[in-house]
């Protein structure tokens, strides 16, 4: 029996890579303008980390995550990379450096969750993350590089939802409302829910599960709480993100429920979602977690981020045809097809042949496909010193040399 690939992983085929690069290289113009420097950490780490910094009430920590043994070690591939980033940031002491400190990333992630649409169990993120400014200057600035990278790639029917968390001081009030408005209903909520109230019941606003979705309408749960009343320094750091949206003419819509999936977010949580499809879909997620680096061992460290899903982006973006090479050499000699492709290559074409030595109508078929022209390298052409090019799109032909092909192009 032949071995495939394991449920939940996905082979990314050469025809189609060329959306995969042409999203990496919009993301590598975009951040550069932004003075974002790329970051690329191990696709495992030690198991504590994600247990301290993505939070132990999250479903990623107690469902998704791939955890072994090594040498009697807890390893855990890494289900997102915040965590990561910001232990390179300790490890490598960028603290000691002026602020802002800016990196951006690109690579696979891992979670243990049921394969769908889009969301795999090995998948892969984009995203960036920003240390050491307090102000909202910051916020607005991620949420700034996002919608551009995503209008650079053609998605531009978007709404940027945003909402402020607070900090742990106005947050407690609104946790004690939440418990006190869910209590009647606690037993028919979920078991992850019943778990989060102890522990985090924001969380409980961003349960998928169907039956909690039908209760919380049913009995208008969410209209029942007022939302978190921010104290002074949350409520005006809320205000001057809105203001500087509206100076940059970002439209953007207050969700008061959008709480986002992990426990280090605070103040400032946001959501971009594109209309490409028909529906909304959420593109992007992000916030402030202005405790992380502390809680990973740090010093006192406000810092915002986001992460993007390239499998999610594909779905939305328009299919690209791979790139044609410049030249495929057509000959039934093969040394010197194999000297010329050389030459070629040296000189800055991209450049193939046939390695079977078919006939030239199988050649030039092959070449077709594959190239913008074909040089045609007979018998005269080897003996005379040309080379017959033969433009593939119209079928017009011209005799060149070598150094006039190359001057020419």
């Amino acid at each position: 029996m032949s071995i495939k690939a394991q449920k939940g992983t996905k082979d990314i085929l050469p025809e189609e890579i060329t959306n995969w690069q042409n999203i990496e290289k919009i993301a590598y113009e975009v951040f550069s303008k932004a003075n974002f420097k790329e970051i690329r950490t191990p696709i495992f780490e030690d198991t504590a980390l994600f247990e301290r910094g993505v939070g132990d009430t999250t479903d990623i920590v107690n469902k998704e995550m791939y955890t072994f043994t090594k040498s009697d070690r807890s390893i855990t591939l890494r289900p997102e990379n915040t965590a990561g980033v910001v232990r390179a940031y300790l490890e490598h002491s960028f603290y000691r450096e002026s602020p802002p400190i800016k990196f951006w990333y690109k690579g696979p992630m891992f979670r243990y969750e049921r394969p769908q649409a889009g969301r795999q169990r090995q998948f892969h993120q984009i995203g960036v993350e920003m240390f050491g400014v307090e102000d909202a200057s910051a916020d607005v600035e991620c949420i700034v590089l996002a919608t551009e990278f995503l209008k650079g790639l053609g998605l531009n029917d978007l709404v940027v939802e945003i909402n402020s968390l607070g900090c742990s001081v106005c947050r407690k009030e609104y946790k004690e409302q939440l418990k006190k408005a869910i209590a009647p209903f606690l037993s028919g909520l979920c078991e992850d829910c019943r778990n989060r109230y102890e522990k985090n019941p924001l969380r409980i606003l961003d349960c998928k599960n169907e039956t909690c979705n039908k209760l919380f309408e049913e009995n208008h749960l969410k209209e029942s709480v007022s939302g978190i009343k921010l104290c002074n320094d949350c409520a005006t750091h809320y205000e001057k993100l809105k203001s500087y949206l509206d100076a940059l003419n970002i439209k953007y819509v207050e969700n008061t429920f959008l709480v986002r999936g992990l426990d280090y977010y605070t103040r400032t949580v946001f959501e971009i979602k594109s209309n490409n499809l028909g529906s909304q879909n959420a593109v992007c997620g992000g916030g402030r977690y202005d405790g992380l680096v502390e809680t990973l061992g740090g010093p006192h460290t406000p810092a915002v981020g986001w992460a993007m899903g390239v499998e999610r982006l594909n779905a939305l973006i328009p299919k690209l045809e791979a790139p044609k090479i410049d030249y495929f050499v057509v000959s039934d000699n093969q040394v010197e097809a194999i000297k010329l492709v050389d030459k070629l290559r040296k000189n800055g074409f991209f450049a193939e042949f046939d390695y079977t030595s078919r006939k030239f109508a199988k050649q030039l078929e092959k070449a077709a496909k594959i190239a913008n022209y074909a040089i045609i390298l007979g018998e005269d052409e080897i003996r005379n010193n040309y080379l017959t090019i033969k433009n593939l799109s119209d079928s017009t032909q011209k005799k060149q040399t070598f150094d006039e092909l190359v001057i020419n192009n």
